[in-house]
């Protein structure tokens, strides 16, 4: 058979290896007559071809299946100190997903990667094809575990209490600069302990290493030592003449240098008490700034009670003056027009002390009497 023969046509097949190192030529086959049988050699031909196809599509089809599988991440949050292919690629094949490609951020940061790096770390890898979504980079941040002042403080007045005896309930850290936050790695566990720690008991200054594991993350602070007092503090606004309910106020430790020497320290005593001006939520209760209710007010009628060991006299009287319990005011004596110095007793009550001559005279009776002055 010649190829520039009228009825054959050539057909250029992919180069397959046979036997023994040869290769197949490319297949010529007979154009068919219009009207004639095909032969047993252009079935064999025809045979072949489709099984030559048949291989390819089998060998192509889950390569293009795999690539299409692979696509780029979004933006992560890497967990160790470098990120490997499975970080980076979904769909990664098992066996190279643990690759490491990348090295992590610092611990909190964020940084960025570009695509085509990726793309060039993975062609590396015989992994081609990879989907980008369109991504032209994409943003990794390294997790941490932060522990900030109130975790560092903790730690700090742990060695202040078991170093040098201080109550950790009484004292507070004051840090020089800004809050410290200690970084660690996510799976880095358990309490800081403060390292190394020096106070002086003259300056209150103190410094120490905070310390995670066995030094795994550490961080140097210093600050100044404080003291703190409890005092009462307003949870809510009260106005002029309005009293002091339960729940109006809480116990805080604030700086004892921060907080005024007559402060209150008790939030039961002054229940009941009136504001004596207008007081805002968060203030801290001086002792000026509530006092107790008045028992007697200018002009009211009140009972005048004059009592020694052995008399007992109630009269009617009217108050000129108002007055707390345990005040003195003047009350005038309804009966005889007197004016008279009592001390406020109770709601609407008030005492007269006889003069030192009337109580002698009232101790030396042998009976004593009880009557109501009207």
């Amino acid at each position: 058979m010649h190829s520039d023969h009228p009825d054959f046509e050539t057909l250029d097949l992919p180069r397959i290896g046979a036997a023994k190192g040869t290769d197949i030529s490319p297949i010529v086959r007979r154009v068919p007559p219009r009207v004639m049988p095909l032969g047993s050699a252009v079935i064999l031909r025809a045979v072949l071809a489709f099984l030559t196809f048949a291989v390819l599509g089998a060998l192509a089809i889950p390569a293009m299946a795999r690539a299409d599988e692979l696509r780029l991440r979004g933006d992560v949050t890497a967990r160790g100190d470098v990120l490997t292919l499975a970080d980076l690629v979904e769909g990664a094949p098992e066996r190279l997903a643990t690759r490491p490609l990348f090295r992590s951020p610092a611990l909190g940061a964020t940084g960025t990667i570009q695509t085509r790096r990726i793309l060039d770390a993975a062609a590396a890898l015989g992994l081609n094809g990879l989907e980008t979504g369109g991504r032209m980079q994409i943003a990794v941040q390294r997790a941490a575990r932060r522990l900030g002042p109130p975790e560092i403080e903790a730690a700090l007045k742990l060695s202040l209490e078991t170093g040098y005896g201080l109550n950790p309930r009484t004292v507070a850290v004051r840090f020089d600069g800004d809050g410290p936050t200690l970084l660690a790695p996510m799976d880095l566990e358990g309490q800081a302990a403060a390292l190394d720690l020096t106070y002086d008991p003259r300056t209150r200054r103190v410094a120490g290493l905070v310390s995670l594991g066995e030094r795994q993350a550490s961080l140097r602070v210093s600050g100044v030592v404080v003291e703190l007092r409890e005092v009462a503090v307003l949870t809510r606004n009260l106005n002029r003449g309005e009293p002091v309910k339960e729940g109006d106020v809480a116990l805080e430790r604030r700086p004892r240098d921060a907080v005024a020497p007559d402060a209150q320290g008790s939030a039961t005593t002054i229940l009941g008490e009136i504001a004596q001006n207008t007081l805002s939520a968060g203030t801290v209760l001086r002792v000026t700034d509530t006092a107790p209710p008045e028992l007697v007010a200018r002009g009211e009628n009140v009972t005048i009670v004059y009592e020694t060991p052995s008399i007992s006299l109630s009269m009617r009287g009217l108050s000129n003056d108002s007055g707390r319990m345990g005040a003195v005011v003047n009350v005038v004596n309804v009966a005889s027009k007197k004016i008279l110095q009592a001390t406020v007793i109770g709601p609407g009550r008030v005492s007269v002390s006889p003069s030192p001559a009337a109580q002698q005279a009232a101790g030396a009776a042998p009976v004593r009497a009880t009557a109501s002055l009207r």
